[in-house]
């Protein structure tokens, strides 16, 4: 092959391993979706490896925290615990949204990046329902209104409520006598942090979801400053 006819070096390689990496990248990170028709709906869960997340701004109703063991497998491959702040929301809105998750996939390292939402920080555009989030480690400002309990027993936190419109009962999982807290409204503005698990089971909707795998080590950007206040949820 002449050297005018030869494929840019490394592409065709990188797009050979990319086919091959996506699908494995997809089932290690424990990533499951379901479109539905019309606006683009999803049910997310992201677990088993903890994944960096930022989000402009995230504001929920009927939120709540508990202290809990959560369980993974330790690099070795043996099972273990680790303490995480277990969060749940019944509705909610974010202002964009960005999941980082690292993987090793034949030696190489590669990362699996899901952004969501548009590039307004003013719009809010992402709805949530049902939402839980194993923290690990975060940084950002918190705000919370309504009745605040702080210091509250973490298996009497309430979120969700079942068919009949009764609050499920400890709906985080918490142990008894736990550090929990319960607010009728939380805003979180400029989040960085670290989650064990991603859950949004009831519904997520999003004008945008984009998905795509990095080589190396690829960190979500810095969340933007949020402008004005968000619709309710």
């Amino acid at each position: 092959m002449s050297p005018d006819h030869r494929p840019p070096e490394g592409r065709t390689h990188w797009r050979r391993s990319l086919a091959v990496a996506l699908p494995a990248l997809l089932a290690a990170g424990g990533l499951g979706s379901a479109m539905a028709s019309g606006a683009l709906a999803v049910g997310l869960r992201i677990q088993d490896r903890p994944v960096d997340f930022t989000t402009s701004s995230l504001y929920g109703t009927q939120y709540g925290a508990a202290v809990v063991d959560q369980a993974v497998v330790r690099p070795g491959g043996s099972a273990g615990t680790v303490r995480v702040l277990r969060m749940g929301f019944a509705d909610g809105v974010l202002n964009g949204l960005c999941l980082s998750q690292r993987q090793q996939i034949a030696g190489a390292t590669y990362t699996l990046l899901l952004t969501l939402g548009d590039d307004d920080p003013g719009s809010w555009e992402i709805r949530t329902r049902n939402t839980v989030l194993d923290l690990r480690n975060a940084t950002g400002v918190l705000d919370m209104d309504g009745v605040v309990d702080l210091n509250t027993n973490g298996a009497d936190v309430k979120t969700v409520k079942d068919a009949s419109g009764a609050y499920v009962l400890n709906p985080l999982g918490s142990p008894q006598h736990r550090f929990g807290i319960q607010a009728r409204y939380a805003k979180f503005d400029r989040i960085v942090g670290t989650a064990q698990d991603f859950q949004i089971p009831g519904l997520l909707t999003t004008p945008r979801l984009t998905l795509s795998v990095r080589p190396g080590t690829v960190a979500c950007p810095a969340p933007a400053a949020p402008v004005g206040t968000p619709g309710t949820p």
